[in-house]
């Protein structure tokens, strides 16, 4: 079955079969003169896949020459630092590659499209990037939909995730958790109530749909108890009321089960001065 198109492709920006192009020849490269790109989108490999591409490439060589372009007096990779790797594991000297012209931005989109579409990104890499298009290349999240063929909401929804607990950022790359989990985080404020849903999804094994409910629970008891605070008795108000009359400012007083709080703004330090005067004489 043909590999569904991601947004425009490789195969637009780089031809599939190089070895065949005119303007595409094939070189042999020391392999100490390529260096990997520092921007690549994805931050970890996979040793035992390394060791197991590292094994093939000893038996077949490297069918599919790296894209790389010049940098200084060296060449960096734009497309294929996984055959790299490997091809060092492997003890080559020197590999095949293309070299191409590419700006900056088309290294980036490149190397995000060429893992996206193997699917070798986990999802925090892949916010990293998205992120990292519209910080350094001033792409917007429609320009980033369009490239990767990824919906605009997708794009959106991918570069919340940075917002978590780092805590929890680190579990989503590790694959703990989903990105949906994620996701479903995201819609509470306070972190250290992530942190303790994130215990429970872990502990518990919850689903995105368990722990969307735990989160439903946890907004609506949160919602009822700020509408509680907000009824207050008539005599506190009646209190607050007295106590404004009598300082000439905002008072507000929180009632506790055990113990109250009773807040007096002031607006500089001549204010705070006269409250001082007027509380010490009463």
């Amino acid at each position: 079955m043909a590999k569904k198109a991601l947004g425009k492709g490789l195969s637009a920006l780089i031809p599939e079969n190089p070895e065949l192009s005119n303007d595409n020849s094939v070189l042999q490269l020391k392999i100490t003169e390529i260096e990997a790109n520092e921007n690549q989108p994805r931050r970890k490999f996979d040793e035992e896949a390394l060791n197991s591409l590292a094994e093939s490439i000893k038996e077949h060589g490297i069918v599919q020459p790296i894209i790389v372009r010049r940098d200084g007096e060296g060449y960096q990779i734009v497309a294929g630092e996984r055959r790299w790797r490997a091809a060092r594991i492997a003890g080559l000297k020197a590999v095949p590659v293309v070299v191409k012209d590419y700006s900056e931005t088309q290294i980036l989109e490149i190397a995000l499209i060429e893992n996206l579409q193997r699917e070798d990104l986990n999802p925090i890499e892949e916010a990293i990037a998205y992120k990292g298009l519209m910080e350094k290349y001033n792409f917007t999240q429609e320009n980033i939909s369009k490239v990767v063929g990824k919906s605009r909401p997708y794009v959106a929804n991918s570069i919340r995730l940075l917002n978590l607990d780092e805590a929890i950022i680190k579990q989503i790359a590790e694959g703990k958790i989903s990105s949906g989990h994620g996701r479903a985080l995201l819609s509470i404020d306070d972190k250290k109530t992530q942190l303790k849903v994130v215990d429970d999804v872990v502990n518990k094994n919850l689903n995105v749909r368990e722990t969307e409910e735990v989160v439903k629970n946890i907004k609506e008891k949160k919602k009822k108890s700020r509408n509680k605070k907000e009824i207050k008795d008539p005599f506190v108000i009646e209190v607050e009321e007295n106590l404004m009359r009598l300082l000439g400012t905002k008072v507000q007083i929180s009632p506790g089960k055990d113990k109250g709080k009773i807040e007096i703004e002031y607006y500089s330090d001549e204010d705070l001065e006269r409250l001082v005067e007027i509380i010490s004489e009463k």
